[in-house]
């Protein structure tokens, strides 16, 4: 289960992680109240999603009255499929420099997992391997002083801002073990004060979600955009992301195989939609309107007929599209079990139908974009 910023930032002050005290506010006037207290601040949406600042989801504020209005411009609006029902109201910082540093549980280790880097304030993904120290933490001994020292020195911080960071990693540690997180991650972890000071200024919290029952201080946090909740509602593995082709395929490993095709040919994915083995029009139907409310400008169908019969799928696909309308194009890869018959009935109706991942996947990518992948 993932935690909002304000509650990720509340189980690491109580380790001894200055996070600056924001306050949390559900509603305008709450918002210019906290402001008051806490003079110049930042109004942030809180929302279980990445990207909050480029959306729209954060804006600052120099006076009472400009977080009342941030606050008003900020609640209730859809950011990124959620709908923002809380901010958070955090100090403004003036930064120096941003660190990252996070603790995560390494499966193939069975340890976990302290990664630190000089190169905050970005996805950790895009930081290049040798920019990022790398540390395992031994469970029986915990994390020890002179280790936490070693990867301050290795980020570039010495003196007191070293021993800063000892009592931040020491914080966070303890806190990942007290509450079975999964992740307990500050990027950045920001440099201010003139460079004399260290600040969680974000914060992420993930719980092992079958280690929730022995945590009931816990509130639940319901994970998903609206339309993510509808379609798991129906049975459908379903994950909402920002591109505009929408992908189904029938399996976990073939859809994530078909969004990283459509990438490579330089498509932008709408979504994760594994299908399963439903072949049936009731099924492909709420699959189509999934796909459909996210407003693609293609859809791709990837299916791989074993139990699943091809020339099942093409009929229902026939059927939805002649009941409900697709009102965009439609690209279909399709092997295996009776895939010709299958592919010969779409193609009948005037739909798209390839054998090949790869040719399939420029068709959709032409098809949404108007040119060669």
């Amino acid at each position: 289960m993932k935690l909002y910023e304000y509650l990720a930032k509340q189980r690491l002050a109580e380790h001894g992680v200055p996070t600056g005290g924001g306050i949390v506010c559900t509603t305008p006037a709450e918002a210019e109240e906290a402001a008051r207290k806490i003079g110049p601040c930042a109004v942030k949406a809180q929302v279980l999603v990445g990207g909050r600042g480029k959306a729209g989801g954060i804006k600052l504020a120099n006076t009472p009255e400009e977080a009342k209005a941030r606050a008003s411009e900020i609640l209730g609006m859809n950011l990124k499929g959620y709908i923002v029902d809380k901010v958070l109201i955090d100090p403004q910082l003036t930064i120096e420099k941003e660190f990252y540093v996070s603790i995560t549980l390494d499966g193939m280790a069975k340890l976990p997992l302290i990664m630190a880097s000089a190169a905050g304030g970005v996805e950790i993904e895009s930081v290049p391997h040798d920019q990022i120290v790398f540390s395992h933490v031994n469970i029986a001994t915990g994390l020890l002083p002179f280790q936490a020292r070693e990867i301050a020195r290795k980020i570039g911080l010495k003196g007191d801002l070293a021993k800063q960071f000892v009592k931040v990693l020491t914080g966070m540690y303890a806190a990942f073990r007290k509450y079975d997180a999964e992740l307990v991650e500050i990027n950045p972890l920001a440099l201010t004060d003139g460079g004399t000071r260290l600040v969680a200024a974000d914060g992420r919290f993930n719980v092992e979600d079958d280690a929730l029952f022995r945590h009931p201080e816990f509130p639940v946090v319901e994970e998903g955009t609206e339309l993510e909740k509808k379609v798991k509602a129906i049975g459908l593995a379903f994950v909402q992301l920002d591109g505009d082709i929408a992908v189904m395929a029938n399996g976990a490993g073939m859809a994530m195989g078909t969004l990283d095709t459509l990438a490579h040919y330089g498509g932008r994915p709408a979504n994760f939609l594994d299908a399963g083995g439903g072949s049936g029009v009731e099924p492909t139907a709420q699959a189509f309107d999934a796909l459909l409310a996210t407003g693609p400008k293609a859809i791709f169908v990837n299916i791989f007929g074993g139990i699943t019969r091809c020339d099942l799928v093409a009929e229902a696909i026939i059927q939805v599209k002649k009941s409900k309308g697709i009102n965009v194009p439609l690209v279909v890869r399709m092997v295996g079990t009776n895939d010709v018959r299958g592919r010969e009935l779409l193609a009948e109706n005037g739909i798209a139908a390839f054998t090949e991942m790869g040719e399939a996947a420029r068709a959709a990518v032409k098809a949404a974009y108007g040119k060669e992948a």
